[in-house]
């Protein structure tokens, strides 16, 4: 099993440095890793990190072996993924997105409002989407909304604010 951290997006400068577009939550994550699997038009290929740095809003990566622009632009549009067991540890409360998709999503009452099919990132919070009854209902990722997820039951139990549903 891959965790998904970011996509190669561009090469940077003239010496094999590549651009990436991070989508792990800390993006600093990436100097903790010595290599990882680049999936390359299909292809999956380890690469050896020699350098990280950041420029913007990107991950600035200098593999080993790759040195020109030209080695570089080979690996635009790859995925970047890296194996389960190298995935930062979760705190309390945390849980891998993957782990949310096709819960069963119940009210504090027990009433049972659907699946979770989705998630929107705001950048405040997340915000999931239950499939209920042919409509979607979309409640916020927050302590308020959000009161237990049972990974071994694939049950979220959830408490609707006013004016949800």
């Amino acid at each position: 099993m891959y965790f998904e951290i970011g996509t190669i997006v561009n090469t940077h400068g003239i010496n094999g440095e590549v651009r990436v577009i991070p989508s792990t939550f800390d993006e600093r994550r990436f100097e903790l890793l010595d290599e990882i699997d680049a999936v390359i038009n299909g292809v999956p290929s380890v690469l050896h990190i020699e350098h990280v740095w950041y420029h913007k809003r990107f991950v600035i990566l200098k593999f080993k072996g790759i040195n020109d622009m030209t080695a570089a632009e080979r690996l635009k549009t790859a995925v970047i993924r890296i194996p389960e067991e190298k995935a930062l540890p979760l705190g309390p409360d945390e849980y891998y997105l993957r782990d949310l998709y096709g819960m069963t999503v119940v009210t504090e009452d027990g009433a049972v409002l659907g699946e979770l099919i989705s998630v929107i990132e705001t950048g405040a919070n997340d915000v999931y989407v239950v499939s209920c009854e042919g409509s979607e209902i979309l409640i916020p990722a927050i302590k308020q909304c959000i009161l237990d997820v049972d990974l071994s039951e694939k049950k979220m139990t959830v408490r609707l604010l006013r004016g949800m549903k």
